[in-house]
């Protein structure tokens, strides 16, 4: 997975949005204003995700290129080292899965407000 696909694949889920908050290098991606990745635009070696707790631990001991989060949250937060080893597959796994926990922490509203957009 390069930047680009990375990006694509971010901005395909439902309601996303795309930052730079921290700065012109961290490209920052959001649903319901709450992030869900993240990865720093000149170099693309890593990307951060959300992860349930004991998946990411699991995740870790399972695999040498899932790292606790780089400047996150270490028990809810992986850094996915890209190009070492992971499939595509996994990536856009581990992205949707944070999406994912992120969509069911938001207000009912907005997970309905998401609900609706992508049943249109």
């Amino acid at each position: 997975m390069n930047i680009e696909e990375y990006r694509d694949f971010c901005l395909g889920l439902p309601g996303t949005t795309e930052e730079t908050p921290f700065g012109p290098d961290t490209l920052v991606f959001k649903v319901g204003g709450k992030i869900f990745a993240l990865t720093d635009l000149r170099t693309f070696e890593s990307f951060n995700v959300k992860c349930d707790p004991e998946r990411a631990v699991d995740l870790r001991e399972r695999y040498d290129y899932v790292l606790p989060g780089f400047h996150m949250n270490k028990k809810h937060w992986n850094t996915i080292r890209v190009g070492t080893g992971a499939s595509p597959a996994q990536l856009r796994e581990w992205i949707t899965h944070s999406y994912e926990l992120i969509v069911a922490a938001l207000p009912k509203a907005v997970r309905e407000e998401l609900r609706q957009a992508t049943a249109e």
